[in-house]
Parts: C-alpha cells; sequence; structure tokens
C-alpha cells in the first residue's frame, strides 16, 4: 500500500498484523527485555519490514538498533524509515546516493484525542484544515497533520540531530494528495533543510504520509522526489 505515494529508488516492506514469525538479533531482543509481548511482537515485525526492505538492496541481515533520537541506525550509504501503528507496520529505505531524507508515518484514519490538535497546530494552520474539512468532511485532517508532521521530523532528524518541534514545520495539504512543509526552528544548524515536500494517501482505515528528498546535485539546493505533480 505505502508504494503508491514512494518515488523511483525507494524499497518497502508492510505489515498488517504480527502473525509472521520474526526473530530478533541478540542485541534487539535485549533492547525488548521486559517489555510487554503486544510491543515486542510489534517491534520484531516492524524490524522484520526493514530487513526485507534492505535485502532488496542487496544487504544481508543485520541489527538495527536506535540511534541518536531513537532513529534506527541503518548501514553506510542507506538512509531509512520506519512507522507502526495498530494494524500497521512498514519500513522504506533508498541508497543516500539518490535521497537525501526519507521519513514516513502511519496512523489511524480516526480524529486526534481532545486536545491534542492545540498542541501541534498553529493558528494558520487550524484554519486551513477547517477549510479542507468543509470540502471533505470524511477525512481526518487533524490527524494527517500529526502525521505529517511525524514524518517530516523523521526526515529532519537524522542529518541534523536536533529536535524539531510540532510548531517548528508549518504543513499545508493539497486535496490531490501532497503536502509541503516549511520548517522555521529557532537557530537552525548550518545547511540544515528548510522545507520538504511528501504525499499522503488514505486507505483501508489509515493515514500514511511520506517525506523524500534527493540527493541535489553539487551547487544545488536539495530537491523533493515528490511534487504536486505526482513525482513522476
Amino acid at each position: 500500500m505505502i508504494e503508491e505515494i514512494l518515488p523511483p529508488g525507494v524499497r518497502s516492506s508492510e505489515a498488517f498484523d504480527d502473525l509472521a514469525p520474526a526473530p530478533l538479533f541478540p542485541e534487539e531482543a535485549a533492547l525488548m527485555a521486559g517489555r510487554r509481548p503486544r510491543r515486542q511482537a510489534q517491534f520484531a515485525t516492524a524490524r522484520a519490514c526493514a530487513r526485507r526492505s534492505l535485502a532488496e538492496l542487496g544487504l544481508p541481515p543485520a541489527p538495527l538498533l536506535p540511534g541518536a533520537g531513537g532513529a534506527p541506525r541503518w548501514p553506510a550509504g542507506v538512509v531509512g524509515s520506519i512507522t507502526h501503528c495498530d494494524g500497521y507496520r512498514a519500513a522504506v529505505v533508498a541508497r543516500s546516493a539518490e535521497v537525501a531524507a526519507l521519513g514516513i508515518d502511519a496512523e489511524p484514519a480516526e480524529p486526534l484525542p481532545r486536545g491534542v490538535l492545540g498542541l501541534v497546530a498553529s493558528d494558520s494552520e487550524r484554519a486551513a484544515l477547517e477549510r479542507l474539512a468543509a470540502g471533505s468532511p470524511e477525512l481526518c485532517w487533524d490527524r494527517l497533520l500529526f502525521s505529517a508532521k511525524e514524518a517530516v521530523y523523521k526526515a529532519w532528524y537524522p542529518s541534523v540531530e536536533r529536535w524539531l518541534g510540532f510548531a517548528d514545520a508549518d504543513v499545508r495539504f493539497a486535496p490531490s494528495g501532497t503536502f509541503t512543509a516549511r520548517l522555521h526552528p529557532s537557530e537552525p544548524p548550518p545547511d540544515a533543510p528548510t522545507h520538504f515536500e511528501g504525499r499522503w494517501l488514505v486507505r483501508n482505515g489509515l493515514l500514511l504520509t511520506v517525506v523524500a528528498t534527493t540527493t541535489a546535485p553539487a551547487g544545488h539546493d536539495d530537491a523533493p522526489l515528490l511534487s504536486a505533480a505526482g513525482g513522476e
């Protein structure tokens, strides 16, 4: 399902339950020691998805341990992202020579709990969501905003290793299935990204968001892999 909104060069794997056996490397199992069985199974399935995606790049199975910020430490020369929510787990990877930034997120297609939107959205973002909801009231635009900002953070953090809060990204959606994110953190690191573009999809009770940026040629800014024209 997620492959529908991924650009060329990005490999993916997904699962909708934890029924298939998903063995862990000893180092990974140690991380999960003492966790609830449900969380252990979720973690194992997500790691299995990641290893299947890496195999499509020709890379052998290996432990995927958390690095700075909690994101997996991917093999050298690889960027990737993992997501999981009730009923869904997925992992995407790409060669860093082709893709500079990559982030995905999945959420249930349900409204955010009461009070959460005020923590996630600016006044202007909330006004934009209200306009979108007037045209497509069946979509959970508030949860989609949350998901997009999660994907933005996952794309941002590996390259700069700095926190990016919800208020540091201004996200705007197009009903066609794309979004843009303008980044304005206080004291941004040198050469930090200033914007991302992404795609979104609603299917089978799930919201999926993807951010991906090409590795730019020398002398050029990072170029988006995903565009309002569909990224083709």
